[in-house]
């Protein structure tokens, strides 16, 4: 099932104001481990931070409309292009697939879709929001970690307001080559090119539950990293041009999320009403 993205504008990467929430954080985390006696050693939040340029400069990107898979691929969806993959992360057949470099290439090729750019994954999984999450600025439990981001079992809760779920079950693989920072990056949504290693984004629930290395972090919106291992697909469709406008479906002041229905045999999606 795919979900239509409204265009729009915003604004990518770990603000200022995302930077003080996380240093907050920190320092309550730090002063919680001191009461408990924990390991205060085993905090990765200040080694994050100094690599916090890879997330930054901000800037302002225009995203046109699209549409984007509501879950990642699963398991027995890649098996319709994929007749063979195995999958050894995998619970069952419909739980997001982990996909390694022995069949990605094959994967991609064989996919009637494309991969989103950095962008248009923020963009999604921002939803309209300039926080951490789009949950806000808090470091989930573990029991948000199941209902909202990991979405294995427990899918009704874990929307957001794009109609996104799962954006932290596994790290995602975008279109963009991996680039250490967003320097004369574009400021439209479309992906940077070239040679090396692509991007992934989101992940986090893969770890869960934390050991107290601070794995929450990759659940960050801005968060973002080269591929390495196995990587999750959440596949993107354009929206078709027609007179010279988007094909988008006009959207009433009632509360109803519009989605696209897509069989993921032929490629052809229709526009659906969910209640």
């Amino acid at each position: 099932m795919f979900r239509e993205v409204p265009g729009g504008t915003f604004r990518m990467g770990l603000s200022d104001e995302e930077l003080s929430a996380l240093r907050a954080l920190g320092e309550a985390d730090g002063a919680l481990r001191a009461l408990g006696e924990a390991d205060a050693s085993d905090n990765s939040l200040e080694y994050f931070l100094a690599g916090a340029a890879r997330m930054r400069p901000v800037r302002e990107v225009r995203v046109e409309p699209f549409l984007i898979a509501r879950h990642p691929l699963t398991v027995a969806q890649i098996r319709h292009w994929l007749p063979e993959y195995e999958d050894e992360y995998a619970e069952s057949d419909g739980t997001v697939a982990r996909v390694t470099d022995d069949d990605l290439d094959a994967l991609i090729e064989a996919l009637p879709f494309r991969l989103p750019s950095e962008a248009e994954w923020e963009y999604a999984a921002r939803a309209g929001t300039a926080t951490l999450t789009f949950r806000g600025n808090e470091i989930p439990d573990e029991d948000e970690i199941l209902d909202v981001f990991a979405d294995e079992k427990r899918v009704a809760a874990s929307e957001n307001a794009f109609g996104l779920a799962a954006t932290g079950c596994a790290n995602e693989l975008c279109a963009d080559v991996w680039t250490p920072h967003y320097e004369n990056a574009p400021s439209d949504a479309r992906p940077r090119t070239g040679d090396g290693l692509r991007v992934v984004r989101g992940g986090g629930a893969d770890v869960s539950p934390w050991q107290g290395c601070d794995e929450w972090l990759l659940l960050l919106a801005a968060f973002r990293s080269a591929y390495d291992m196995f990587t999750a697909i959440r596949p993107v469709a354009s929206l078709p041009v027609v007179g010279g406008r988007w094909a988008t479906r006009r959207r009433r002041p009632v509360v109803r999320r519009r989605s696209a229905d897509c069989s993921f045999r032929d490629g052809s999606c229709r526009a659906v009403r969910n209640a």
